[in-house]
Order: structure tokens, then sequence, then C-alpha cells
């Protein structure tokens, strides 16, 4: 019988945690010695630049436990020294063995997702460098996606045609990391979202057993908390678009991973627990986006009518509108584990 992995989700979760929060003063001073840094202008409303050092900061904060723990899983099966002690020490037999398979029989997807998050980030690094245009920015997001696919990666949503599957995956891929992308216009804003989303899909994996994807989720919750005490309520560093594409894109894989749908859970209507996860940052989306449509604006050019925005116009303060979205996206994501 394998038990619930406390001990590992709380060690991905606080390691996580603690190593965006040591990382982020370092790369927040490299980013302010190579100017990599968002300058007052239109639409902002900080007046110094700021440094752009919140994505890599989070990408360090899930890249280094994950490789440690692959290290350590690594020398407890080769047997070296020190390896099998500390497995032994987290993991009972059962659920080692769990996790050795999951590891095995996904590693070319969890090789494929993590390029693909260091890619996700470069293309935001390179956006937040050089401003690209949105048809170079596009170009990259969509073959960043078709690779993570093409790894196995993708959605079926009942229907067995490959071309579908490709199609509907690409599609999810964008769309998920547009959204995060658009909705980085306040402080805290983004980071805590992804955050929501992120745990909410952790749990979800670590009750149907699927340990990788819920260590994958507790690992990306964990850097994305360590991150927000420097971003919210006050700002020391941003995400960029690095960050918001990192955030974006590792929520629409932790959406795809996990199986809502089994047999031993057998309720059809799970496969919706995503859109419910991430129901505020796809309902702002699609909201912008057809209002710029209706105002005959291109869809990827900025402007202050997001919900965050409208809020305010209603007499919220920045920091009560992002407290309230929050509310709102942690709500959904309850409302997800009824289905």
């Amino acid at each position: 019988m394998i038990g619930f992995p406390f001990n590992v989700y709380g060690a991905a979760f606080l390691s996580a945690f603690a190593v965006t929060a040591l990382a982020l003063p370092f790369w927040r001073r490299w980013c302010l010695r190579i100017r990599l840094v968002d300058d007052p202008g239109h639409r902002k409303i900080h007046d110094a630049p700021m440094p752009l050092a919140g994505g890599l900061a989070v990408f360090t904060g899930v890249l280094a436990p994950l490789l440690a723990g692959g290290v350590l899983m690594a020398g407890s099966w080769a047997g070296t020294s020190g390896g099998p002690d500390v497995v032994a020490t987290l993991l009972d037999s059962p659920t080692a063995s769990a996790f050795g398979y999951g590891f095995s029989r996904r590693a070319t997807q969890l090789l494929a997702i993590l390029v693909g998050a260091a890619a996700m980030g470069a293309l935001g690094w390179l956006d937040d460098r050089h401003e690209l245009r949105p048809a170079a920015k596009f170009s990259g997001q969509l073959l960043i996606a078709g690779l993570v696919a093409a790894s196995g990666v993708r959605i079926t949503l009942f229907v067995e045609n490959e071309l579908f599957s490709y199609t509907v995956t690409l599609l999810w891929i964008l769309t998920v990391t547009n959204a995060c992308n658009f909705m980085d216009n306040m402080n805290g804003l983004c980071a805590g979202l992804g955050f929501v989303g992120a745990w909410c899909f952790a749990w979800a994996g670590a009750i149907h057993g699927q340990f990788l994807v819920a260590s994958l989720g507790f690992l990306a919750g964990g850097a994305l908390l360590g991150f927000l005490p420097f971003n919210f309520p006050r700002a020391s560093a941003f995400l960029g678009d690095a960050g918001s594409h990192v955030v974006g894109y590792l929520l629409a894989l932790l959406a795809i991973l996990p199986s809502f749908y089994t047999h031993q859970h057998p309720a059809p209507l799970a496969v919706l627990k995503p859109l419910l996860i991430l129901g505020v940052l796809l309902g702002d989306l699609v909201w912008v986006v057809l209002l710029r449509w209706r105002l005959g604006t291109p869809f990827y050019v900025g402007d202050t009518n997001h919900l965050s925005h409208r809020l305010v116009r209603r007499g919220c303060s920045r920091t009560q509108a992002v407290l309230l979205i929050w509310l709102t996206a942690a709500t959904l994501g309850l409302l997800s584990f009824r289905i």
C-alpha cells in the first residue's frame, strides 16, 4: 500500500520556496548590473527602474530542487553513498518505487518540459531586453509548444486523433501562456494567480496518486510563493515577460499532465477542472481580446481594461484589487474539487 508522501511534497514546496527567496537578491543585483529593468513609462505605475529578476528566481526555485531530487533518486538506484540514506528517510519502499517509475516512464517528457520552460523563459527574456515583434514572440511560443507536444505531453479530450491532439495542445499552451502575460499588470497579481493555480493542480495530482505531477505543482507553487514577498504589496522586482512566460507555461503543462478522468475516478466533467482553476486568467484574456476586437485595436496591444484595472476604477486600491482577484481564483479552485 502506497502512503500519501506528505514529506516529499513538503520538501518540494519548502525547498522551492527557500531557493527562490535566496536566489532573488542575487538575480536582482545581476539584472540591475546588466540593465535588465522595466523603466517607468506609459501605463506603468512605478517611478524607478525595476529589475526583471522574478522569472529567473522562480525558474531557479523549480529547477534546483528538481535536479537535486533527481540526483538523490539516481544515487539510490545506483547504490552510491548518501543517496539511499536520504531517499530512505523521505520515502518508504513502495512510494520510492512509484516515484522511480514516474521518473523513468516520463523521463523524456520531463526533460522536454524543463527545456520548454527554459526556452519560454529565454523568449520572455529576449522580449524584456529587445521588445520582440508580436509575430516573432508568437512564433517562438508556437515552436516551443510544438516541441513539448511532440514529446508526448498532449491533450486528447477522448478524441483519438493525433492532429486534433496536437492542435488542441498547442492552442492550450499558447492561450494560458499569453493569459499570464496579459495578467502581469499589477504587483503580485500574476505570481499570486500562478501560486493558486499551481497549488490546486498539485493537490489534484496528489489526490489521484500522480506523484510526479503533484511534485511539479508543489515545486512551482513554492517557487512562486518565495517570490511574492519581493513583489507584493510593494515590489523590489518584477516577473517580467520571462517570468510570466514561465508561469503561464508551467500552469498549462500542469493542467495537461494529470489524468483527471480515470477508470478509478470516472467523472467525465473532471476534464473541466483546469478551466475552473484557471478561470480568472482565461476569463480576463477572453474579455480583453473581445473588447479590443470590438474597438478595432490589435489584441496584443496593451491597455487598462483588464479586471484589475476595472476594479481600481471602481474604487479599490491596487492592493485590494489584487487580493480580491486572488480570492476569486482560490474560490474557483476550491469549486474545481467538487467535480
